[in-house]
């Protein structure tokens, strides 16, 4: 083996799923020692990158070498056998086995046919050590706290005899204090010669842990780059498609014409926090605003929607609708209190693609619609009817499958379902993503529309030119917390990047 080979390099990786290409002759390098993020928005790619590199997904077409051979890791424990093992965020170990069976699950030492315990608790100790970490290999998992049980999670895989460890989302359930810990960790490991791939979407622990970055987009590779030197904001241009001297363009289009009523406030939340994906989050959108919302993945957008809708409990914080606190136990509170919410995944939380249009679009209202346990048939046609005159549905009739229409027109669907609730506010996440131009031009004037008549939008996206034309405000999201918000002249592509990325 030549000592200038890197320990990893993957050349032109191809992945596809059902017809539906996932990686698209994607290179990715790992030198020994070497700490190096894996960086890129949803369907970026990643995960599909770590299951080729880790053995769970067999790859299309491309060449992998590790330690300058040739290799084709059919399963995951081949790869744990040749030294390539994978950390994943939800640690699986066992709570009630301790430390150093965790550690030597199904390949504990033995001794005339019986664990030999001394051993075992030995070697587990000594791997600790060598990690730098305070823990007992006798103690209980279920014992320890989250951090203590993701580095024992670490220091299983170290003594599996990994030369690479991949390492997703480490921090998403540390505290400050611990996430410290954890870089320690990493550090002794770089020492030791482990090449690390480092998945996180805090940049903020990319700068201080990381040497390179290789960025992702859409499947394919864009680029790598060493992180010393590398500004926030080229960062985030690589990742989003976007060039900096492109950034200053301003929406001048019918969307942004849109006039606010926002004098009154509508919808207030206060300090609200879930462990660090939310901290402190205070936002205020008025009656008849509509309140953009950005951010990179992970950025806390989607828990700020979700916290708003009852769907995730907070550890702190409060919700107001008219100035009135509201106690969100489940969507059924936050729906009674007058909050829709039009998720972005339309096909896992929106539709059932069995059911026509009719019993799609009537599915929150049909407590209404009931009598003695019947459904009123008759009801749910008139609204059907309204509805798809009102928002332009295209639909041989309330019967049609749904999915049987295009995804403009599901959208259109989920959207009139939530409008026979006669909601007071309306959070929308990602409302055009997937749909063709004509059919988003058409949402973001039905957006426009409902402003008007008083409704407040909470509006997510990830598509900056939609966010620029079309909010009266932008509050921009970054690790958990609100880190600007923007109003009239001052949205644009380029004020929202550099928000996400952190620099004045």
């Amino acid at each position: 083996m030549a000592n200038n080979e890197p320990l990893l390099r993957m050349q032109k990786i191809r992945k596809v799923f059902s017809g539906a290409v996932a990686l698209d002759d994607v290179d990715f390098t790992l030198e020994r020692g070497e700490v190096h993020s894996l960086v890129g928005e949803n369907g970026a790619g990643k995960s599909t990158l770590i299951k080729v590199m880790t053995g769970a997904y067999n790859r299309d077409g491309g060449e992998m070498f590790f330690e300058g051979k040739a290799v084709n890791f059919r399963t995951p424990e081949e790869a744990q056998n040749a030294g390539v093992v994978a950390v994943y965020q939800e640690v699986n170990l066992l709570m009630f086995r301790s430390v150093a069976e965790n550690m030597f699950l199904g390949r504990e030492p033995r001794r005339m046919g019986l664990i030999d315990w001394n051993k075992m608790y030995r070697e587990a100790g000594e791997t600790l050590q060598n990690l730098g970490l305070q823990i007992d290999p006798k103690a209980v998992l279920g014992s320890l706290n989250i951090a203590s049980r993701q580095m024992i999670a670490i220091a299983r895989g170290v003594s599996l005899g990994a030369k690479i460890l991949v390492l997703d989302e480490p921090t998403s359930s540390l505290t400050e204090r611990e996430v410290g810990l954890l870089y320690d960790v990493i550090r002794r490991l770089k020492e030791q010669g482990t090449g690390i791939v480092y998945i996180s979407h805090r940049f903020d622990e990319l700068y201080a842990v990381c040497d390179k970055v290789t960025i992702l987009r859409d499947g394919k590779f864009i680029a790598t780059r060493p992180l010393a030197g590398l500004e926030r904001i080229d960062l985030v241009c690589l990742m989003l498609g976007k060039q900096r001297e492109d950034l200053e363009k301003k929406g001048t289009t019918a969307f942004s014409e849109h006039q606010t009523q926002a004098a009154e406030t509508l919808l207030e939340t206060e300090n609200l926090t879930r462990g660090r994906r939310l901290r402190n989050v205070s936002l205020r959108a008025g009656r008849g605003e509509i309140l953009g919302m950005a951010g990179l993945l992970g950025s806390g957008r989607t828990e700020v929607a979700r916290a708003v809708f009852g769907a995730d409990a907070v550890d702190k914080g409060k919700v107001s609708l008219e100035g009135k606190p509201l106690k969100l136990n489940s969507p059924n509170d936050a729906i009674r209190a007058g909050i829709a919410f039009l998720s972005e995944d339309r096909k896992a939380e929106g539709i059932v693609p069995e059911w026509s249009v009719r019993e799609n679009m009537t599915l929150a209202a049909l407590p209404a619609l009931t009598s003695l346990g019947v459904v009123s048939r008759a009801k749910q046609t008139e609204i059907v009817e309204k509805f798809m005159r009102r928002l332009g549905i295209k639909a041989s009739s309330g019967e049609q499958k749904i999915r049987e229409l295009s995804g403009g027109n599901q959208q259109k669907v989920l959207l009139a379902r939530w409008l026979c609730k006669n909601p007071k506010f309306l959070i929308l996440d990602e409302p055009t993503r997937g749909i063709d131009i004509g059919a988003k031009g058409e949402i973001q004037s039905l957006i426009n529309e409902l402003a008007d008549e008083g409704l407040g939008v909470l509006m997510i996206s990830s598509e900056l030119e939609e966010l620029v034309e079309g909010s009266d405000r932008v509050v921009v999201m970054r690790d958990g917390e609100c880190a600007a918000e923007l109003r009239g002249k001052d949205i644009s592509q380029d004020s929202i990047i550099n928000a996400m990325a952190e620099t004045n």
